[in-house]
């Protein structure tokens, strides 16, 4: 089996360029399943029904978050109904939504859980070690495969969570700098790691966002109204193989693709 998990998605440009080139690395990569986290991906906050539907049209299959799923009110008319959106699943147990999935693919059922870290993160969430140790009793005994988007600041925090369910889980993605790390690879005991994901925005930007504004934020201390920038997408993801016999995974290949503006303009 072949899944494709693909970075948060910045706003329009990232929708469009999601939509664009995930159809086709589906047919030529021969993938089986695609998850994204969609946090960002209305106007580069929060999350709607029509840009979720977007994002299922274009090919996603399960639609992770992180802080900024409620961003966009709107969200609350789908976050109780769609049964492949996720939040956190260390937000307290009240809040709506739900943290993990559990997806059919062929004969397999493939898990998916929503964490968020808790350093530098606000608001502050639960402990996320202990509360994946409680999905875990439950899931591994119903899933083929577990797959974790842990939406974190601290890369330390990230690796630590890794290394912690090294062998349990079939892979840990990192989500929420917006930056694609180079530190793909296959733990020690068989999970599928790295510590970011990346996005899928505008080149040009920051995280995704024009330029100017933040830069301006930054040097007044005083809010500056951020707006999603335009132009040349990139798109970051990773594609990990899993053996349909042991269910463990063997390759993690990241993936990066950058946006041609005079092929689009043809």
């Amino acid at each position: 089996m072949k899944i494709l998990i693909v970075g948060d998605i910045v706003g329009r440009t990232g929708r469009y360029f999601f939509m664009g080139q995930t159809p086709e690395l589906k047919l030529t990569k021969k993938i089986d399943m695609v998850v994204v986290n969609g946090e960002n991906a209305a106007h580069g906050k929060g999350l709607t029904p029509n840009v979720f539907s977007e994002l299922i049209k274009g090919g996603a299959d399960v639609v992770t978050s992180g802080n900024h799923i409620w961003d966009n009110p709107k969200v609350m008319e789908i976050i109780d109904e769609e049964p492949f959106l996720l939040r956190p699943a260390n937000y307290p147990e009240d809040t709506p939504g739900k943290g993990f999935c559990i997806f059919p693919v062929g004969r397999k059922k493939v898990g998916v859980i929503n964490v968020a870290g808790r350093t530098f993160m606000q608001p502050p969430m639960d402990d996320p070690f202990r509360l994946t140790e409680k999905f875990l009793r439950s899931m591994e005994k119903d899933c083929d495969i577990i797959l974790i988007d842990f939406h974190g600041e601290a890369t330390s925090e990230k690796l630590a969570f890794a290394n912690y369910f090294d062998g349990r889980v079939t892979a840990v993605v990192g989500t929420h700098t917006h930056v694609q790390t180079a530190d793909e690879k296959i733990l020690p005991k068989g999970t599928a790691y790295i510590t970011d994901l990346g996005m899928v925005g505008a080149d040009n930007s920051i995280l995704g966002m024009a330029v100017e504004p933040v830069i301006k934020r930054f040097m007044t201390g005083r809010p500056s109204k951020f707006e999603v920038a335009e132009g040349a997408a990139i798109y970051c993801a990773v594609l990990i193989t899993v053996d349909d016999k042991k269910n463990r995974a063997t390759k993690i290949e990241r993936i990066f693709i950058k946006e041609n503006l005079s092929r689009r303009e043809k």
